[in-house]
């Protein structure tokens, strides 16, 4: 059956609709797949407006991942997570998913029509002019790299596919267009190594590599076929030819296209590099399969009904994959199984089914292969016999004894051996298994030629073992250990990297192999001939990530016993490096065992701290004797030792000192200064003094005083105090730094202190500073003046008589200070002269005068100061205080102040003024004027009474802000002031600006009868502003507000007001009256007549107004007034009286809802006189409707119009005038809108005469529904025959015929339509549904007649409901819904089944289920069918679980012929159901038969059943079987029972055992079965020992029987004692040749090179050494 199955496996990967995909989403510009390891697909989301992109991994069990990404294209990488996005056909993204970041970007110049990853790497594009590649994980190229240009022959082509060979030297670029009715293929083939393109004809193309018989290296092919308007090619050419190969030559096949895929073609190929297969998919979904060395076709069948638009290779290069456009994600690939059969069934493939068996190690020509082979051996072709063997599939022909057959072959024509040419050709065809490369490497090792070996390695050919190392040690080491290293041999690995002084690959090999040396004994031994690579291999031992691999202490034991103290502390170095606890012992050895060698060694590892658990007492006695004394002090901590230690600064370093100090405790390291002082306080000072200058906050600034001062060191306590006096803000510190300072004589540092330090005790540092009584003053004055002690300092000065003292401090120390100083001065009753001099000394620039005035006035003694103010002002100075004072001075001598005061623009008027308040309110009037001190002013002129200066000031000033204060309501001065202001202030002002000011006071004060008061006094009496018309507005619109009844007089009065203004305030107000007046005394007639219409609300008097004026524009004011009061008729006549048409619309629309159709028309006749409006004349159309007046509206339509008639025929039709729209749609020629009228009108035959003008589907559905309701189905028919073409309309038809029960009426009308130019699938389906539920009997023929334009999904719900099954099996068929179809028939099997045709669907479904569901059936309803059913689903199902079906129903004798026919695949549940069979029916041939052909069941159980049954055949196979599976014994004991003696003999010679042998061979002796017993020693004549052949010749009397077995023995082991001799002999030879040689070798020099001498020298007496250990150098000498 093999040979029947299919040469190919079809698998479905994935269906995409069921993974969330939408059907529009699956196609080439939406749907991509680069390789089998992504789909990529782009769709809309769930919410519209939001794209997404859905990948698929087929690698992770369909796993699905969606990204809210809005892209043009999307395309996945081949094996990675990352994704290349384009966007608006330019912009370029790659994305790292699983990295979660972007790799790439870039904008193009020009749209990429089509792009694709053409290697893991990098990404081809395609654009309108040009090809570029991408390496996306290349960092230096940022931008894509142009390659070359398109060439003409793809203009106009949509592209679909881009190739790059594996070197990618060639491209191709391939197109397809539409020409003269079908689809032509264009590629562009280029050259990049010689820059030149080709045009060729094709549809697809694919590049591949393929190694012909006797070539080196594999010849690159390009494939491409191609359908033309005459043939189909499909071509394969030689590209890039290497001149040692054979030439290709060129192939051109012809490509078979069935008869009705007249519009098929190529649409994809791929080349399988593991076949050396071309796949070739077309549109139509016919898969080609093609050798590529011979094009020779293969295969070729339908695997999909849909097109497949996109394909890629899946990851072995063994087959196809793809994606159709019902969603199925396809795989395609060489079934190795039946391949081969299958070509062998057609005698002309049997070179090319050898060929592919052996180069893919496929099985089926096994036996064919083993008989050429043969063949050719037996004939003496050894060369054609090597070749077969070399090529034979999966290398079953490449055994030892093959090679033992070509081995003692003689050479042919003096030419190579067959034994050489044998391996030749496995070397040429691949690499050699073990027993061929140890074979072939001792034969190239013996001859010397080991260069070989490392070449054939190099080249992957051997295969490496212990034995092929062992063969190659003696020649090359290297080898040897390279060889021992691919055979995984790790204790000869070892070995050779330890002899070849490769030590640090020794640990990485032995952890990746699991390998444990003892390391100890290996270190001893690497040590003794390379001290360094020791070392560096016992770091690396120590410093395993899992521990230590050695013991520590045995490798330093190592080291130390040859001396190796430098390797013993790098090595102990890096061991320790982890400082733990346990490793103390060792810490100190290592520390020990340098300080007393290398003391320079262990003071570098101290100083590193790298450990902490060694010795300390120990060590540091150590470093105190090698001098190294500041690793002592860090090592004890023993206070006897420290304070030894400590005080030899000249040792030690000092801030090394310093920081030791950080760890002492307080008191400690109080006691080691207090001794450091104590034994060489010159020595040890300035280190006392830095100590104690870093750890102050910690040791206390008090003690550290205290200790200096114990001491009586001043210059310490200096020193140390000044580091810290800037740091700190401790009183006592800088006190006593002061003392000290004053004690060592730096008296610039105690005035530096003074002055800036913040943190001292002033009122102490002063008395100290008095009491020192230091020659320099300075720092007292500082401190005096910087804490105002200037009184104390004036007065210590003044008593010392240190007047010279006084004048620095005011010149040169602070002059800001010299009012106090004067002050003090003038309390110590000093002389007038002093002060006089004493300000006279000072710069009056430098000099707070206010300050100055202040002292000096506070003591009432200002005029002191006069002659200082007058030579102040004299030298230029104009400081505000000096006038001040002067004024001040003025005013008290009465010195003419108030010219002082009106004349000098200098002085405060503030500060003067307040002096004045008390003295002279007039000075102080005059002062805060001219300073304009508003609220001074105010309160000094209130309280003395001086409203009338008050009142000019205010009009005067002008400032809003001063009036709104005055006149606020809680001044009680208010009404004091307003009478000023109206009586004298306002007359007597020229300033109408400022008058203004004043009237806007009061209005924003709310005093409107003041302010009337104050217009009238300005307005009505004569005055400069009595014509202002600014306050005639101002005068109306307040008593507007506050008094009425004035208003109207001065209306009459006045004539310079605005008056449209005040006409609009009296509005406001309601003086409507007023207002009206006021319009009317302007004659502005519209205004006036508007007040009346708006305000007034009198229609009457506004119609009086407008008879007597007689103006149009007042008429329309009217009108309007009327319209909008529904005085129609009214309004009517006044927009004539006016000819005013502007408010048509208004006056249209109110006037057609009030049903004043005849007024109406007036008014629109007037109105078509001036306007020709469409309004108007559409309006006038319609009343003509309205009143009836048909005549006049036909003339009106005859006659020129603007009217849009259509709207006034559909509001005609819609109110009800049917004859008005009538008349209306004939006049424009509307059919469609006719047509419904006519409807309306029951005039049907017009009706449909206007539709078929009108042609709308809307019309016809209308003229349909009215022909329907009123019967009149040949009128109904006509509409909807042309309403069933529109597919959208047909639906609504068919119920509209359903609801009223017109089933005939619809089927006719539905086959009538059939014949329609127009007819589309929704007809045809309509039909079929309205048939199966109507006439079920005539609906298998319309299915048959129709399947192809019929919507199958839904007449299969139609069939569904009306119970049709063979019609909806049909379907079902017709739509490769073969699982479906099979279900169908199952459950219908009464009503749909028939054998030939479930066979047929049932082979085609895809869920396997159904073949079981199916058998399941078969066996219930039809047994004898089952095995036909069986014979057709050999391939497609589950042997085993066939059989565990039918066991479970004890059903296995059905499927007898089944089981037999697949026994040769050999599975276990097969074989016992079918030994099961055999032993039920006692058929012993066959079981043997089975059981010997077919090994795969469980032999134990099947023998113990045997074993037990009746029948002595049956036995015996069980015997076979236990000696099958070497249960040696129990087959013997059932031959024996059975007296099935030759059986025994043969399974005891079979068993190789002699214990057995000798206890069967007993037995025949015991039985006297002297036939058995010659037969025994003859069969098995290697296992049985002579002494029991002879015991038993002797007790049992066969000597006769036991002759030729004893003859043979002997005559064996004579033969071999000889062969024995002979060899000890010529070994004998051999040693003593050897032994001379070695006898005639000079002890020393000989002919050895130096360089491989060793360690010999010339120079000095090699001395023996007493230990055995040779003494190495340690880079160390004694001193």
């Amino acid at each position: 059956m093999a040979g029947n199955a299919l040469p190919i496996r079809f698998t479905e990967l994935l269906q995409l609709t069921q993974s969330g995909i939408d059907q529009k989403s699956i196609g080439f510009n939406s749907c991509t797949l680069e390789s089998d390891h992504y789909v990529c697909v782009r769709q809309e989301g769930a919410t519209p407006g939001s794209p997404e992109v859905i990948i698929i991994d087929l690698k992770n069990n369909n796993d699905i991942m969606k990204r809210p990404i809005k892209a043009d294209s999307a395309i996945m990488h081949w094996n990675k997570q990352v994704i290349a996005l384009k966007a608006q056909s330019r912009t370029l993204q790659i994305f790292d998913l699983a990295k979660k970041q972007k790799l790439k970007s870039n904008s193009m110049n020009e749209d990429v029509v089509f792009w694709k990853w053409y290697s893991p790497d990098s990404l081809g594009l395609v654009t309108d002019t040009s090809i570029y590649h991408w390496n996306v994980y290349d960092p230096q190229q940022v931008a894509p790299l142009k390659i070359f240009d398109r060439n003409a022959n793809l203009n106009g082509c949509q592209i679909i596919n881009y190739r790059v060979n594996e070197d990618e030297k060639w491209m191709a670029v391939v197109g397809i267009t539409q020409r003269e009715g079908r689809v032509v293929g264009q590629m562009q083939l280029y050259s990049k190594e010689r820059g030149i393109s080709q045009a060729i004809e094709a549809h697809a193309a694919a590049f591949g590599t393929l190694r012909l018989e006797g070539a080196p290296t594999d010849t690159r092919v390009f494939t491409f076929a191609v359908r033309s308007a005459t043939s189909a090619k499909l071509h394969v050419v030689e590209i890039d030819h290497n001149p040692q190969n054979p030439v290709f030559a060129k192939k051109a096949v012809d490509v078979y296209f069935p008869a009705e895929a007249v519009n098929d073609f190529p649409v994809a190929m791929q080349v399988s590099q593991k076949y050396s297969v071309i796949y070739m998919v077309t549109k139509y979904g016919f898969i080609h399969l093609y050798d590529l060395e011979t094009a020779v076709c293969i295969f070729m069948n339908r695997i999909s009904s849909d097109t497949i638009f996109t394909t890629a290779p899946d990851s072995d290069s063994s087959g196809i994959i793809g994606v159709n456009r019902k969603g199925q994600v396809l795989s395609v690939t060489v079934d190795d199984n039946t391949i081969i059969p299958y070509l062998l069934q057609n005698p002309a493939n049997g070179n090319l089914a050898l060929r592919m068996a052996s180069r893919a190690g496929l099985p089926g020509a096994d036996q064919l292969y083993a008989q050429q082979f043969e063949q050719a051996f037996a004939s003496g072709q050894y060369q054609e016999a090597a070749k077969l063997a070399a090529n034979s599939p999966r290398g079953f022909l490449r055994t030892p004894q093959t090679t033992q057959r070509f081995q003692g072959l003689p050479a042919q024509g003096g030419g190579l051996t067959p034994h050489l040419q044998y391996f030749g050709i496995l070397l040429d065809k691949g690499s050699l298994n073990r027993q061929e490369s140890i074979e072939l490497g001792r034969l190239v090792l013996s001859q010397h030629r080991k260069h070989l070996i490392e070449k054939w390695l190099g080249e992957n050919k051997l295969e490496c073992s212990e034995e092929l190392g062992d063969a190659a040690q003696p020649y090359d080491a290297q080898l040897a250990l390279q060889i021992y290293s691919k055979a995984n041999v790790p204790n000869k690995v070892v070995a050779g990297l330890a002899a070849t002084g490769q030590t640090e690959k020794i640990l990485p090999y032995c952890q990746q192999t699991g390998y444990q040396p003892d390391f100890a004994q290996l270190i001893r031994h690497i040590v003794t001939t390379n001290p360094e690579k020791g070392s560096d291999f016992a770091i690396q031992l120590a410093n395993n990530e899992s521990g230590p691999l050695v013991d520590i202490e045995r490798v330093v034991d190592v080291f130390q016993s040859q001396n190796l103290y430098q390797q013993a502390t790098a090595f102990l170095l890096d061991a320790l490096k982890n400082n733990l606890p346990e490793q103390g012992h060792l810490q100190t050895r290592l520390l020990e065992m340098n300080l007393i060698n290398a003391p320079q060694v262990a003071d570098a590892i101290m100083g590193n701290q790298m450990f902490t658990y060694y010795d300390k007492a120990r060590i540091s006695m150590l470093c105190e004797n090698a001098g190294l004394f500041n690793r002592a002090l860090e090592n004890t901590e023993d206070t006897a030792v420290i304070k030894r230690i400590i005080v030899r600064t000249d040792k030690l370093d000092v801030n090394w000192l310093v920081d030791y100090f950080g760890r002492m405790s307080l008191e400690q390291s109080l006691d080691c200064l207090n001794e450091m002082l104590k034994v060489n306080i010159r020595q040890n000072l300035a280190a006392v003094v830095q100590i104690a200058t870093k750890y102050s906050e910690l040791l206390g600034p008090a003690r550290l005083m205290d200790l200096f001062e114990k001491y009586r060191t001043a210059e310490g306590l200096y020193h140390y105090l000044g580091s810290i006096v800037n740091l700190s803000e401790d009183p006592e510190v800088i006190f006593k730094y002061v003392e000290a300072a004053t004690a060592t004589g730096n008296v610039t540092e105690v005035e530096r202190i003074c002055r800036d330090n913040n943190f001292y005790n002033p009122e102490k540092v002063k008395n100290f500073l008095k009491e020192a009584r230091l020659t320099e003053q300075l720092p007292l004055i500082i401190v005096c003046d910087r804490f105002n002690f200037i009184h104390d300092l004036v007065l210590y000065l003044y008593q010392n008589q240190q007047f010279k003292s006084i004048e620095v401090y005011v010149q040169r120390v602070n002059p800001t200070r010299t009012p106090s100083v004067i002050g003090g001065l003038l309390d110590v009753d000093c002389e007038e002269s002093i002060i006089k001099n004493l300000l006279q000394s000072v710069d009056p620039a430098s000099i707070p005068i206010n300050d100055l005035v202040s002292e000096v006035e506070s003591r009432n003694r200002l005029k002191i100061l006069l002659p200082f103010l007058e030579t102040t002002l004299a030298s230029g100075n104009q400081q505000q205080a000096v006038y001040n004072a002067l004024a001040k001075i003025y005013i008290d001598s009465n010195n003419n102040p108030e010219r002082f005061l009106k004349e000098n623009d200098l002085y405060d008027p503030l500060v003067v003024g307040r002096y004045c308040e008390k003295r002279d309110p007039n000075l102080a009037y005059i002062a805060y004027r001219k300073g304009q001190n508003d609220l001074e002013l105010i309160n000094i002129t209130n309280e003395n009474g001086m409203y009338k200066a008050q009142a000019r000031y205010l009009l005067e000033r002008a400032d809003p802000e001063i009036w709104a204060f005055v006149l606020n309501g809680n001044n009680i001065h208010r009404r004091s002031l307003i009478d000023q202001v109206i009586s004298a202030a306002v007359p007597e002002s020229t300033e109408p600006e400022k008058v203004s000011v004043a009237v806007k006071a009061f209005l924003d004060a709310d005093l409107p009868a003041e302010l009337i008061e104050l217009l009238e006094k300005i307005i009505l009496e004569p005055s400069p502003f009595s014509d202002n018309g600014s306050l005639q507005n101002l005068l109306m619109l307040t008593a507007a507000k506050a008094d009425k009844g004035r208003l109207m007089d001065y209306i009459h009065q006045l004539s310079a007001y605005n008056g449209e203004e005040i006409a609009n305030m009296c509005i406001s107000v309601g003086l409507f009256e007023e207002a009206f007046e006021i319009f009317k005394k302007a004659e502005n007639h519209t205004s006036a007549t508007n007040v009346l219409v708006e305000y007034v609300v009198s229609i009457d008097r506004a119609q009086e107004y407008a008879e007597r004026v007689e103006l149009p524009e007042v008429w329309s004011k009217v009108a309007k007034a009327q319209l909008d009061g529904l005085r129609i008729g009214d309004a009517i006549e006044s927009y004539i009286r006016a000819e005013d048409p502007t408010n048509h619309v208004e006056v249209i629309d109110i006037a057609t809802h009030a049903g004043k159709d005849e007024e109406l028309v007036k008014y629109l006749r007037m109105a078509r006189k001036t306007q020709r409006e469409p309004a108007i004349d559409t309006a006038l159309a319609f009343c003509y409707a309205r009143l009836d007046q048909l005549t006049e509206l036909e003339d009106f339509l005859h006659a020129s119009n603007v009217a849009d008639i259509e709207a006034s025929g559909d509001k005609a039709y819609a109110e009800g005038y049917h004859q008005a729209a009538k008349i209306f749609y004939s006049s424009i020629s509307n059919w469609a809108k006719l047509a419904t009228t006519l409807v309306h009108l029951e005039d049907y035959q017009a009706a449909v005469e206007c539709a078929r003008k009108a042609n709308s589907v809307k019309v016809w559905r209308q003229v349909n529904e009215a022909c329907v309701a009123k019967k009149e189905f040949r009128l109904a028919q006509i509409c909807g025959l042309n309403l069933i073409v529109h597919a959208e309309e047909l639906q609504d038809l068919v119920r509209q015929y359903e609801r009223n029960g017109y089933f005939h009426e619809l089927i006719s009308l539905l086959e009538a339509g059939l014949g329609l130019e127009r007819a589309h699938m929704g007809m045809f389906t309509e039909l079929g549904i309205a048939l199966s539920k109507f006439h079920p009997e005539r609906t298998m023929e319309h299915l048959k007649l129709f399947w192809s334009r019929i919507n199958i999904p839904k007449m299969i719900r139609a069939c569904e409901e009306a119970h049709l099954w063979p019609e909806l099996i049909f379907l079902y068929c017709h739509y490769d819904e073969w699982d479906n179809a099979a279900l169908a028939m199952i459950e219908r099997a009464a009503d749909a089944w028939e054998h030939h045709s479930f066979k047929d669907i049932v082979v085609k479904v895809a869920n396997l289920e159904i073949y079981y569901k199916s058998l399941s059936f078969y066996r219930e309803q039809q047994p004898s069918l089952l095995t036909d059913l069986l014979q057709a689903l050999t391939a497609r199902i589950d042997v085993n679980r066939v059989v565990k079906l039918f066991q479970k129903s004890d059903d296995l004798p059905l499927i007898k012929p089944f089981l037999l026919n697949v026994q040769a695949q050999n599975k276990r549940t097969v074989n016992d159901a079918i030994n099961d069979l055999l032993i039920e029916e006692e058929d012993y041939k066959t079981l043997r038969d089975s059981v010997e052909n077919y090994d795969n069941y469980d032999a134990v159980n099947l023998a113990s059943r045997l074993e037990m049954h009746e029948l002595v055949f049956f036995r015996q196979i069980a015997a076979n079987i236990y000696r099958k599976n070497k249960r040696w014994e129990k087959s013997i004991s059932l031959s024996k029972q059975d007296k099935l003696f030759k059986d025994a003999i043969e399974t005891a010679a079979m068993s190789g055992k002699s214990d057995v042998v000798e206890e069967l061979l007993r037995y025949f002796v015991d039985i006297g079965s002297r036939e058995c017993y010659v037969g025994m020693l003859y069969a098995c004549y290697d296992l049985i020992r002579l002494p029991t052949v002879l015991e038993l010749s002797w007790r049992h009397r066969l000597h006769d029987f036991s002759m030729p077995f004893l003859i043979n023995y002997m005559s064996q082991q004579s033969l071999t004692i000889e062969g024995l001799e002979k060899d000890n002999e010529e070994r004998k030879a051999r040693e003593a040749k050897t032994q001379k040689e070695e006898d005639n070798k000079p002890i020393l020099g000989g002919s050895r090179l130096m360089l491989t001498q060793g360690g010999s020298g010339s120079m000095g007496t090699p001395y023996p050494q007493t230990n055995g250990i040779t003494p190495q150098p340690t880079g160390y000498r004694a001193f």
